[in-house]
Formats: C-alpha cells, structure tokens, sequence
C-alpha cells in the first residue's frame, strides 16, 4: 500500500491525477483497524486498487483529532452510527461524498452484501463517470458538518440548578439498578457520570445519586472490565454487567476513573475504593511510564494473533502456578471448568469480600508473574499531551488524597516531561514518540494540562505549578478563544484550515477541550480574583447554554464546571513557618474532605507568601497566628477567622 500522510501533498495528487481520496482513520490498538488491514490492506489485489484508482490517505486519529471529528460528523450523518476503524471517500477540495467503519474486504465476506473491493471499484466509478453527481452529495455532507461542529443554536441563558436537577433526573431514568452504570451494552465507564452523581448528593442529599455511583464503581471494580492482577481497566464491556471486556486498555480511562475512585473516597472512607485508586496508578507507574516520566497511550487488544489471550486463564494454569491455595483463588475469582470467554476464564470476582481480597496478594502476584511471561499485546507508546495531562491530574489528586509521595512525585515528573520535551517556542505540541513532536496541540492538549498544572500545585504548594498553568491558560485563550460567541475552538485559530473548524459540543469517553477549559478558568477567577476569567467563563456558559439546558447528556463533564459556577468555592490558605514544609495538622483534613469546587493555596510566611500573593491576592497579608501554622477559610475573598486548630478549619469548611 501506498499511504499518504495527511496533508497538501496528498490533496495535490488527487487535484493532478484526477483520482478520489480514500481516508482510513484509526489508532494502533483498535481492533477492527488491525482485521481491516490484514483482510483489506494488505491483500494484493485490494492494494492494487487503491494505489492505482485513489490517492490513499492514513491517519492516527489520537495524533489528529481534529480530523477525525470532522469525518467521524460526516459518517455519524450518513449512517446513523460510528467507530473505527473510518473509511471515508473524499474529493481533492477535502469533502466527504461516501462514508463507513469496517467494510469486509469482498462480498460475502462475514456476511456482507458488498465488500469494500467492490465499494472501491463501483465509487471510482462513480467518481469518474458523473462529477457531478459526486460535487453536490460532497458539498450537501460538508455543509452538513459544517453546521453540526460550529456550535450554531447553541447559545443560552447563563445556567442554574435546574440544568443539574434535569441532568440528574435523565441519569435516574437510564440507571441499572442491577449492575451499575447505564442500561444495556456495551457498557462504557464514562456513560454513568460518576463524579457528577457525587456532587449531586453533596448539594441536594440525594442518597440515590451516592447509591448509583457507588454501585457502578463497586461493579466495575468487581467485573472483568477491571485486570484483577496488574490493576487498571479495559475500554469497556460487550455485556450488561461488566464482566467480558475489550481488552484495550487506555490512559484517559484509567486516568478519569482514578479520579472518580479517588473522590469516592474521600465521600465514603471505603477501602476497596483506596484499594482500586492504588492498584490502577500503580498500574500506571509500573507499566506505562516511559523513561522520561511521560505516559504512554495504550495497550492493545490483541497478543498471539486472539483479542483477550494476553488476559485469560485455564483452571490447570492456575493450580499449577499455586498448588494448595488455588482452590480459594478460583472460588474467589469465579474460575470455572466451562469458563465465561472462549473456554477460558475472565477473572472477576462474583462475591465481595475485601479481607478474602488482601489474603490472595502472593496468589495474585504469583499469577501475575507467570503472566509477565506470555506474549505482550501491543503498547501504543507515544505521549499524548491531553492524555497525559489527565494522568497528571489522577496521580497529583490521588497522591494527595492517599497521602501517598511517590504518585505526586510521578506527576510533577511527568509534568517536566511535557514542558520539556513537548512545548516549543510557548506552545504545546500533540505527540511525543522516539524524541519528535507531531503537529501543534489542540483545546484539549492546553486545557487537560491546564487542568494537571492546578492540580499537581494543590498537591505540592510549589508556586511554578500555579505560575506555568496561568501563562497556558493566557495562551489558550490566545489560540482558540472564540472571541465572539464564547467557548472555544478545538483548533488554533492559525493551524490547518479543514472543512469545517469545530467547536466541541459534547462529552464522550474523554471530557471536550470546553468542558475542561471552562472549569480551568472558573478555577482561575478563584485563585487570582481576577474577574476577567469570570467573564470568559460566563460568555462559555451562555454559548453552551441551551445544550446544557435540553441535552444534560451531551455535556456531562460540563455540568462538573456548572455545579462549581452555581456554588460558593471556597479559598483555603495555609501559613506556615518559613523554616518548615506544608502542616501536615492541616493538609490532612484538606485530603480527606469531599470539598470539589475549592482551591488550595499555601506558602511559608516571609518571601515565600509574599511571591505567591503576586499570583494570589487573597493570600496578601495573611500572618501565622502565635507563630503557628494557620489556616484561613474564605468566600469570595471574605475569610473567617484564621485558626490553628484543624476542627476548626474542618468546621469552617462544612459550615453553609
């Protein structure tokens, strides 16, 4: 096969030649894109077609995603549905005429009525024979996805807490009440806003809402979406309960679900909740850390040419690798003879019982040894600035929460990384791989690491932190602010012109580049008081007004931002004396405490405070009382009388 890389060359060729563009997106560890090249791609006669009738065009759509959104709108509107891998037609002016997913390499195959051999020929055909029958279904989809991505009728009223009862009133209407999560399969973590449903219950009480994330999280815990041996989560799961999975296993999952497990915690005190939270970024640190302390993206689906191998036991294996205590682990781990995929067993844990649980750690251990020894699936090892920046967040969150140094010591690492070797002149690039950047980053790239650099400060009081995510946030605003009618491009306003230039308006397995942008600078306005982020983050608001309104679905990692907007946050300073670290008296209530629309702020007193109070107002003036470390509790910068006593900050902070 002869593949194009996206860009102007490959446009030029279709121009002169007279030839259609055949785009194929996908990503290294999807598992229909690897069945699709080896039915499709690399057969001769398949290949033959391509090289000789279409300029081919190959595309990793976690390195452009912004090409990826603007067909993956164009097959949404021609088939109903989507995924990967993507086959879109195009003409040389970039335009969608014909679109799909996977299409079998012939007809018949796998019981398809035209195989993608045949679809080539016949739109070649077509291509070449009515010009302009194809020119008018290109301009009619591009028009089309034009209007789907530019955010138009969006705009709204500024939001109140009738957006959150209306969200939390469709999440009670889809629940399963039986196994977690959202009714039906597939079942993706990320359908049942978790996070969401936690701060539901801390605003109005509702105990349903901590019932159903609760429950989704102990499900998911327990089913084979979660590798019982290595800790981590798969994608997500073909049935209704959790149990059988594809096996991909993906950083931004793992990081947004640490992240949930981890303010379960602090809600709820449950130990297999800390248990998961360590297990999954321990997971993380031992096997998806590069050298550098960047993260890698994926891994595959696949080992030895079968989904699932890599993962899946035999009742013989185990006894053989344990001896005596294999009894209790199969019993423990739902292993049977007939097993629960293909023969073999996925472990899940049909009956929980977390002292069962801490007794099978050689066994598990010993497992999975022997399964370090198998062949590997695929690691997709380049460093993704969002992703990353989403693990940041979990590890800065959950080393703090767990009081645990080596996970926030692993952020601040990754952190370097991603100045280092993935800023050039200010900007963030998208991708890191074998020392070479991709392209220019995107929303997300800025605003998920926006994001990671507030957090990795509330972790460590280090003010660099709080200083690089002010000057990122700047620059967000400079390169994909939409000055006009609020909210943000995905896009720089100087990167690539495509056929339409989008402006997120959904959530789906990762949070919008707007979600999170728009929570970074209501963070902002409260730790700077300056109210020019308050503006931005209103003119945001309304200009996803009437989706947040009418579609509580569509932006559920939005309504995190507006449950912090509608709220009073509050601003907790810590003072300590300049020979000392941060007061750990103090710290630790602020660890433990279910408190999300707040910020942290903290220095020694003397050159350390006075810095700060450049960055942070409020933080001006602030004096130890007796020459202790002292913490003041305040609301839109009124504070309450400053205390050295931690029930009393911890009183403070609960009081309405």
């Amino acid at each position: 096969m002869n593949w194009y890389p996206w860009g102007d060359e490959a446009f030029e060729e279709a121009r002169r030649s007279g030839r259609p563009v055949f785009l194929s997106i996908g990503y290294s560890t999807c598992h229909w894109c690897h069945v699709m090249e080896e039915e499709s791609f690399e057969d001769l006669e398949v290949a033959q077609t391509l090289n000789e009738q279409y300029v081919a065009i190959k595309v990793d759509r976690e390195e452009r995603p912004d090409v990826d959104a603007v067909y993956m709108t164009a097959v949404q509107g021609l088939t109903g549905a989507g995924g990967w891998p993507m086959s879109v037609w195009l003409d040389a002016q970039r335009r969608p005429f014909f679109a799909g997913t996977y299409f079998p390499a012939r007809d018949g195959d796998r019981g398809a009525g035209r195989g993608f051999l045949s679809l080539l020929q016949e739109l070649a055909q077509i291509y070449r024979a009515d010009p302009q029958r194809v020119a008018e279904a290109a301009q009619s989809i591009t028009e089309s996805v034009q209007a789907a991505m530019t955010g138009e009728g969006t705009h709204g009223e500024l939001p109140d807490a009738r957006v959150l009862d209306s969200a939390a009133a469709f999440y009670r209407r889809i629940y399963d009440s039986a196994h977690g999560g959202v009714r039906g399969a597939p079942k993706f973590p990320s359908s049942l806003p978790v996070r969401l449903l936690l701060r539901e219950h801390r605003r109005t009480g509702d105990s349903a809402a901590l019932d159903a994330a609760t429950h989704t999280l102990e499900m998911m815990a327990a089913g084979g979406i979660h590798d019982q041996l290595a800790g981590g989560f798969h994608r997500y799961s073909t049935d209704n309960h959790w149990l059988v999975p594809h096996f991909e296993k993906m950083l931004y999952d793992n990081a947004l679900l640490a992240l949930a497990y981890a303010e379960a915690w602090q809600v709820t005190r449950r130990r297999d909740f800390a248990r998961v939270l360590r297990t999954t970024l321990d997971y993380i640190l031992r096997e998806m850390t590069s050298p550098g302390g960047g993260f890698y993206s994926a891994t595959d689906a696949d080992s030895e040419g079968e989904e699932g191998t890599f993962f899946v036991w035999r009742p013989e294996e185990i006894h053989d690798r344990l001896g005596a205590t294999a009894d209790a682990f199969i019993r423990y781990y739902g292993v049977t003879e007939r097993g629960n995929f293909e023969g073999k067993n996925i472990l899940f844990i049909p009956q929980r019982d977390e002292a069962e649980w801490e007794a099978l750690a050689t066994e598990r251990q010993t497992l999975y040894d022997a399964r370090e020894l198998r062949p590997h699936p695929l690691r997709d090892d380049k460093v993704l600035t969002a992703w990353n920046g989403l693990m940041i967040s979990a590890l800065a969150f959950g080393g703090r929460v767990l009081a645990e140094p080596r996970y926030v010591s692993a952020a601040a690492r990754a952190a370097e990384f991603i100045l280092t070797e993935l800023r050039r002149d200010g900007r963030l690039r998208r991708s890191w791989k074998d020392g070479r950047t991709s392209g220019p980053g995107f929303l997300e790239d800025d605003a998920f690491f926006t994001a990671a650099l507030l957090d990795l400060y509330e972790a460590t009081f280090e003010h660099r932190w709080l200083r690089e995510a002010l000057t990122l946030a700047e620059g967000t605003q400079r390169l994909f602010a939409d000055a006009e009618g609020g909210g943000w491009y995905r896009n720089a306003g100087d990167h690539e012109a495509l056929v339409a230039r989008e402006k997120p308006s959904h959530d789906g397995a990762e949070p919008s580049g707007a979600s999170i942008a728009l929570l970074n600078v209501l963070r902002l306005h409260t730790f700077t008081s300056d109210d020019r982020w308050r503006q931005i983050a209103e003119g945001a608001l309304r200009a996803y007004g009437k989706t947040l309104g009418e579609q509580p679905g569509a932006l559920h990692d939005m309504l995190l931002a507006v449950d912090y907007f509608i709220d009073s946050p509050r601003e907790v300073v810590l003072v300590w004396p300049s020979d000392e670290q941060a007061p750990e008296s103090l710290v630790t209530p602020l660890r433990t405490m279910f408190l999300p629309n707040r910020v942290l702020l903290g220095a020694a007193e003397g050159q350390e405070l006075e810095s700060l109070s450049r960055i942070a107002p409020i933080v001006a003036g602030k004096t130890m009382l007796h020459g202790a470390a002292t913490a003041y509790v305040c609301e839109r910068g009124a504070c309450q009388l400053p205390t050295t006593d931690p029930s009393a900050m911890e009183n403070q902070l609960t009081s309405s």
